[in-house]
């Protein structure tokens, strides 16, 4: 009888120990597809396993810098203090989401032909992400704008000075971008006194090239 009751206290104890173990691993790992599930760079929804997350804002006036977010990373901000007047560039691998590089092209005192070779050095497939801070257009030429175009860029040719841009877009791929926006400097209708409102493009960039 005993013996029989010690098993049964013990099956008891076991099938207990089973289900708490049991619901930690479920809340574990209801926690991490949560975490997993969140959208990312402060996005509205989470993309599709094929898809990188992103979000570009540009500066505001010459205060504020732009900020460029990937896969959920910070990859330059006025915070991080990694960025600067003109273009501000991160360049990323479109297969495997590496951010290989990131830079500021100074448009304002900056060497028009090395921001060209710059642009030329990136390789086609690669994926692009551009916010203008200050000025974008001083250093501007014709060659710069034609590399953007080939990026999928449609308004870089209308970009003048003190203009808000954001790009995102793929080296190559020459097929129109759908991230881009651009804030005409007008003083009827500046928000800062000289520039234009901030501009921002984000969503979710596809990871296969069709370059």
């Amino acid at each position: 009888m005993r013996d029989r009751t010690f098993l049964t206290l013990t099956a008891v104890v076991l099938l207990i120990l089973i289900f708490f173990l049991t619901s930690f691993d479920v809340q574990e790992k209801a926690q991490n597809v949560l975490v997993e599930a969140a959208p990312k760079c402060m996005l509205s929804t989470v993309c599709p396993p094929d898809y990188f997350p992103f979000k570009i804002q540009s500066g505001a006036a010459n205060v504020v810098g732009p900020k460029i977010c990937f896969d959920g990373k910070n990859i330059m901000s006025h915070i991080l203090n990694n960025v600067g007047p003109g273009l501000n560039i991160v360049v990323v691998n479109g297969e495997n989401g590496v951010v290989e590089r990131f830079d500021y092209l100074n448009m304002i005192s900056g060497n028009s032909a090395d921001i060209l070779a710059y642009l030329k050095k990136i390789k086609p497939g690669l994926i692009v992400l551009v916010a203008s801070f200050d000025d974008a257009a001083t250093k501007m030429t014709d060659e710069i704008r034609q590399m953007f175009v080939e990026m999928g860029s449609t308004l870089i040719s209308s970009v003048k000075h003190r203009d808000n841009w954001a790009f995102a877009g793929r080296v190559g791929i020459k097929i129109k971008s759908f991230f881009e926006q651009r804030a005409v400097n007008d003083k009827n209708t500046n928000a800062y006194d000289g520039w234009p409102e901030m501009v921002e493009v984000g969503g979710c960039f596809p990871r296969n090239s069709s370059v």
